[in-house]
């Protein structure tokens, strides 16, 4: 019986120290290594500070940038600690409510803009801290950021290409924007120009 338990809690202490200390230590000083940038949570900087990452959402309503897909995180979007969808199915009376509205904001901000609003301006992601949209929302804002800040429609497109991820190998997944990195690069832009508007988070 005594050697029994004294059996157990010999496998109990190896398998605690392998699996408690000694793998993710392991796994922790390969990610530093191998993928730090990653392992550290693909965090942007700009001139020493960190404004963000892009594996996180921001919060945009800035009509001369661009917005993210609306995040269900409470208390504030793109809580990093709330992530959380609205868990809202499609025939929810809630989400079409949602939607609605959404579509009413985005055709209040660009009257001009008669054509379908893209599904990812409109619902929130799995975990409502998607930073990226598709290349369609990202095209659709475009006459909008154009307009209110005096951006060349152009120099837009070449913006969004600059900031488009694709599909992984080529063709696992649709190709994506990070708004955020977006934003700072038309950040950029208006930085160079006398009144420069200021996005916030």
């Amino acid at each position: 019986m005594i050697k029994d338990i004294k059996a157990a809690l010999l496998l109990f202490l190896v398998l605690a120290v392998m699996t408690g200390l000694i793998y993710p230590l392991a796994m922790t000083g390969i990610g530093q290594v191998v993928f730090p940038h990653q392992a550290n949570g693909s965090l942007i900087r700009q001139r020493g500070r960190v404004v963000g990452s892009s594996l996180v959402g921001q919060y945009f309503r800035e009509p001369q940038y661009f917005w993210s897909r609306p995040s269900a995180t409470s208390p504030v979007p793109y809580n990093g600690a709330g992530s959380s969808a609205s868990n809202l199915g499609p025939n929810n009376p809630v989400l079409a409510q949602h939607v609605a509205t959404r579509i009413k904001t985005l055709k209040a901000a660009d009257p001009a803009e008669k054509g379908p609003v893209p599904v990812d301006l409109v619902t929130s992601s799995a975990s409502g801290l998607d930073p990226d949209i598709s290349i369609a929302a990202a095209l659709y804002q475009v006459p909008r950021i154009a307009q209110t800040g005096g951006i060349r429609i152009v120099t837009l497109h070449q913006l969004i290409r600059e900031n488009t991820t694709e599909p992984l190998l080529g063709f696992i997944g649709e190709p994506v924007v990070n708004v955020v990195k977006l934003n700072l690069a038309l950040h950029a832009r208006y930085a160079a120009t006398p009144r420069a508007p200021e996005p916030k988070s």
